[in-house]
């Protein structure tokens, strides 16, 4: 199909093919695509509203036994500079975030099969007892699948016992590209795409809304991206569980990975990735943009991409420290990079309810 033909194909508000996709990331013109990612912004979204939540990015340990091979986090038991924290620990942590204004607590470790499955429901039922003013926002899918491998439970009882203890959100870390090539490659003993998929479908049949990410950047190819989009758009027809997409690129530095890929994706790329989705995803209501990940200005330049959403403040985050990638914020500075990019800045909740909107006439 030609090009204008897709474009009126968006345009009717019709759904477009993978074939389509292809196109349109390996032909368009990143203005072009760019706008006609915003014109399906604006019909799902039309305010000129940008969301965004307070939220920090603790981890409880980094002992893993899945060793893909573009982690720098992890550590294996008895290394140097593993680290487990007690769920005493992890609740005080939680406290002087909740001090700091923080709603959201996006929690995340390494697969460390010496942590028992009553831990995570410990951690989840005293944060919501002891730290009322947070949302748990806990546990990827492969912390699952773990979960279920050392308590002998299968993956809908685990998360049923989730649920239970109080938990009703799961982050969408795991996912990577959703290709079996790429996985393979990537860190074999996380598991296939169908396993990712497979978490989600269970959580979404259960009631909880989760995010869909991508990591991208490294070994995946363009029909493999158009892939991953496909994979996670046919799974959200079926219960309309994910909230938000958020992609990312990868960060090589101190990673296996770096003696192959050194850079970072480009930052025309990271747009391509915000607009494609934007448009592929009909069925998503938010794609959120990255001041963490890409930087602030690409972030800015990211809301007229298609993005409707700034992510989160991050007032704790070592994962991606661990691979020489830092950037910092504040609460005021999210404020102002949205004012600034023409926005009105709204802090929401995990689950998207508003919390408050920000004058956009003020300076911070």
């Amino acid at each position: 199909m030609h090009l204008k033909d897709i474009r009126d194909k968006i345009q009717q508000g019709r759904r477009i093919t993978p074939e389509d996709a292809l196109v349109l990331l390996q032909k368009s013109e990143l203005l072009d695509l760019g706008e006609l990612a915003n014109e399906v912004r604006y019909r799902k979204n039309p305010k000129q509203d940008i969301t965004f939540v307070i939220d920090t990015n603790p981890n409880y340990t980094n002992i893993c036994n899945v060793d893909c091979v573009f982690c720098a986090f992890y550590r294996h038991a008895g290394e140097s500079g593993e680290y487990t924290y007690t769920v005493d620990q992890m609740i005080q942590n939680f406290k002087r975030a909740a001090a700091n204004g923080v709603t959201t607590v996006l929690l995340q470790g390494g697969v460390n099969p010496a942590i028992p499955f009553e831990y995570y429901i410990e951690m989840i039922e005293r944060t919501k007892k002891e730290v009322p003013e947070i949302h748990p926002h806990f546990y990827s899918t492969t912390e699952i699948i773990g979960m279920s491998e050392v308590s002998g439970l299968s993956i809908p009882d685990v998360l049923k016992k989730l649920w239970d203890a109080g938990l009703r959100t799961i982050p969408g870390g795991g996912a990577e590209v959703l290709s079996d090539r790429v996985r393979k490659k990537m860190g074999h003993k996380k598991g296939t795409s169908e396993d990712w998929l497979n978490v989600m479908r269970e959580a979404h049949k259960i009631g909880f809304k989760t995010t869909a990410t991508m990591m991208y950047g490294h070994l995946e190819n363009d029909e493999e991206i158009i892939e991953h989009l496909d994979r996670i758009r046919s799974l959200q027809d079926e219960y309309h569980g994910f909230t938000a997409f958020i992609p990312w690129s990868f960060k090589p530095g101190n990673t296996p990975l770096e003696k192959i890929i050194p850079h970072f994706a480009s930052p025309i790329r990271y747009l391509q990735m915000i607009a494609l989705a934007r448009i592929y995803l009909d069925n998503f209501d938010h794609i959120q943009a990255s001041w963490f990940s890409e930087g602030k200005k690409i972030g800015q330049v990211a809301l007229h991409f298609g993005a409707d959403d700034f992510g989160g403040t991050l007032f704790e985050e070592n994962v991606h420290a661990e691979a020489n990638f830092v950037n910092k914020t504040t609460v005021e500075e999210v404020i102002q990079l949205i004012h600034d990019s023409g926005f009105t800045p709204v802090q929401r909740t995990t689950l998207y309810e508003r919390i408050k909107q920000y004058k956009t006439s003020s300076k911070i």
